[in-house]
């Protein structure tokens, strides 16, 4: 299983990114995705989550009403629009996904992960 990350950069604050992960070789339309980021110093933290059929969806307050996770079951992927970035949103940001429909909580609870797109918002 591979997930592929793309769609990460440099900006300023304020601006917006959207990230794409490509899950095209991957079962994925049932299941489980989520997006994670890992700031340097700093623990992995999931950001969103999007459960199998796409109506249930999770963010940490952190990026509540600015980011907004969604999938695109006929391409194969799952997106991440970020508005409003900080600095703070800087991150290493992955792309996962689990082997169920329902979203279980915590990092232990994915079973692929992408290699991850870095942000920077400077």
């Amino acid at each position: 299983v591979q997930l592929v990350e793309s769609g990460g950069g440099l900006v300023q604050p304020g601006e917006s990114l959207r990230l794409s992960c490509d899950a095209s070789g991957y079962t994925y339309s049932s299941n489980c995705m989520g997006w994670f980021r890992q700031a340097p110093g700093s623990g992995r933290e999931k950001v969103a989550s999007i459960s199998g059929g796409g109506t249930v969806t999770h963010y940490v307050d952190s990026v509540k009403g600015r980011f907004t996770i969604s999938r695109d079951n006929s391409k194969g992927t799952v997106q991440l629009l970020m508005n409003d970035l900080t600095p703070e949103d800087t991150a290493m940001y992955y792309c996962a996904a689990q082997d169920r429909s329902w979203c279980k909580a915590g990092p232990s609870s994915y079973d692929y992960w992408g290699q991850g797109t870095q942000v920077t918002v400077s």
